[in-house]
């Protein structure tokens, strides 16, 4: 698969991208650290070695079968080490790799396969209550291009197991052109249709070197993904991150608090990353029920609005720990963040700076560059962008003129050049005509001392257009009600007009496996509870 929207920056960010492609990055790694643990799953640990082997046998099976380079090896399984397995066979086969969400179903599946073109698809048997062998076979005959479906860790007609167990000699191609596409992932679609997005091998590795360095990352550093591996951060942080650096990664299939708590102990992880609601969870199982958790030194928590109440509660619980704030998506996988000479002042209250080369921007409008101070649409630059969308119709809206990535979201740059997300440019509540980012009525909602996490929508009103309903989630024994809400937010320096006009507390918000919150789904439950 070739890329949409070639990078007009290649020549300004050659010097930063590495002049190999990802799978000889990874066997370098992978030889020099050979007997060190790479994944661990459940009772099993997988070394380099052993994942470099089972990778190299997988990518010659596929090969017999017919698949090589340019072809779409997609995958939709849990957090398995198979997983990681996979993409790295695909990798050496110079195919395009495509993580699939395991929220998807027919609808998204048939979508994204189809779109795709993927010859082969990796998925679990069953899993939490869904046949994914039946699933598929229910949209298949929609789907030409897919010749093989691959059955893991259960009975099947092709199975995973059954093609690791088989050696072959087939030949596999010379290492793949470091500038061609090595993933095709998928946004979550939580607003519309899932997109494309694509990346070559050289901006996945700018992105994990650019980790490296900002977050000091060495062979001693494990991290806790309870992400999805078919997640952009599932994927940088425990597949690549791993094969590219020397890390190590727990695998969590499902997300549980006290689970975490207990594998950073006895794991000694040293990392995470992640939504706002991961973060939350470990601090109240932490205080509920404390553990040796010293080795954990670092949390990015981003994927969503995240509060300066919620990082200070992190930072007092996890007294090693550096939580702070960072800035990405699929398409600019970690555009901003703090390093450990400015984290503790400045991971509280912005997304932090560029990490360098990359470069970020603030518009208007009509695309005029605004000074700091002012509010306008966030642009980023730099040689971990990605290259374009799979439907090459999306890209004109998505990169500016002078080929800057469009994010969608609203911020500020200080003089220093700290960003601050103030919201995104379709979720905001239109008040008398007046526009309100519900990111700012968030921040303030979250402060008060009985919410755990907050969420704003706009609903319709006959009188003002639209008003704004602030959904919350309590912490534990706290009650709250709209008029004490009001009053507290009387003392946060908050414009009366943008106070919520509506409060509903939830027991859990609707999410995707990454922990993001499903803003339409929220929205269209409230609209119809009245």
């Amino acid at each position: 698969m070739r890329a949409s929207h070639p990078n007009p920056f290649a020549t300004l960010y050659s010097q930063h991208w590495p002049q190999s492609d990802l799978w000889a990055l990874f066997d370098r790694t992978a030889k020099r650290l050979a007997a060190s643990t790479a994944l661990i799953d459940g009772s099993l640990r997988l070394t380099f070695e052993e994942w470099l082997a089972r990778s190299e046998r997988l990518a010659r099976q596929l090969a017999r079968l017919g698949f090589g380079r340019g072809d779409v090896i997609a995958y939709q399984l849990p957090n398995w080490w198979e997983a990681a397995v996979v993409f790295l066979a695909g990798l050496r086969l110079g195919a395009t790799v495509n993580p699939l969400l395991p929220i998807f179903r027919e609808s998204e599946l048939g979508f994204t396969l189809k779109q795709s073109g993927a010859g082969v698809l990796f998925v679990p048997g069953t899993y939490r209550g869904t046949d994914h062998r039946v699933l598929i076979e229910s949209i298949r005959a929609d789907l030409p291009m897919l010749r093989e479906v691959v059955v893991v860790r259960e009975e099947g007609q092709c199975r995973f197991d059954d093609l690791l167990a088989s050696d072959s000699a087939a030949p596999l191609p010379a290492f793949a052109d470091p500038s061609s596409v090595a993933m095709l992932i998928y946004t979550s679609g939580t607003t519309a249709a899932p997109k494309g997005v694509l990346h070559t091998h050289t901006s996945l590795a700018a992105e994990v070197m650019s980790l490296e360095r900002v977050h000091a990352l060495t062979p001693a550093d494990r991290t806790l993904m309870p992400s999805p591996l078919t997640h952009i951060s599932g994927v940088i942080h425990a597949i690549l991150a791993p094969a590219l650096l020397g890390t190590s990664a727990v695998l969590m299939e499902r997300w549980n608090p006290a689970e975490a708590v207990r594998l950073i102990e006895a794991e000694r992880a040293t990392y995470m990353v992640g939504a706002p609601t991961f973060l939350h969870d470990l601090v109240a199982e932490q205080r509920r029920a404390p553990r040796d958790v010293e080795s954990l030194r670092l949390f990015s928590c981003g994927g969503a609005a995240v509060s300066r109440a919620l990082v200070e509660d992190a930072r007092a619980t996890f007294v090693n720990c550096v939580a702070k704030r960072v800035y990405g998506s699929t398409e600019f996988p970690t555009l901003t963040t703090t390093a450990a000479a400015d984290a503790q002042t400045r991971g509280l209250d912005s997304e932090g700076r560029a990490i360098a080369p990359a470069e970020v921007r603030i518009v208007d409008a009509n695309g005029l560059v605004l000074d700091a101070g002012e509010e306008g649409e966030v642009q980023g630059r730099g040689p971990e962008c990605f290259v374009g969308y799979a439907d090459a119709t999306l890209n004109d809206d998505s990169f500016s003129a002078d080929g800057w990535y469009r994010s969608g979201d609203l911020g500020v740059l200080d003089s220093a050049g700290y960003l601050r997300i103030t919201g995104r440019l379709k979720e905001i509540v239109i008040r008398k005509g007046e526009k309100i980012s519900v990111r700012e009525v968030e921040e303030a909602v979250a402060a008060h001392p009985a919410v755990a996490e907050a969420v704003v929508v706009a609903l319709p009103d006959p009188d003002t257009g639209e008003r704004a309903c602030a959904a919350v989630r309590l912490k534990a024994g706290r009650s709250l009600d709209l008029a004490s809400l009001r009053t507290f937010l009387a003392t946060q320096r908050l414009a009366k007009q943008k106070w919520p006009e509506a409060l509903h507390v939830v027991d859990e918000f609707p999410r995707t496996e990454s922990g993001k919150v499903l803003r339409n789904q929220l929205r269209d439950s409230l609209v119809a509870a009245g």
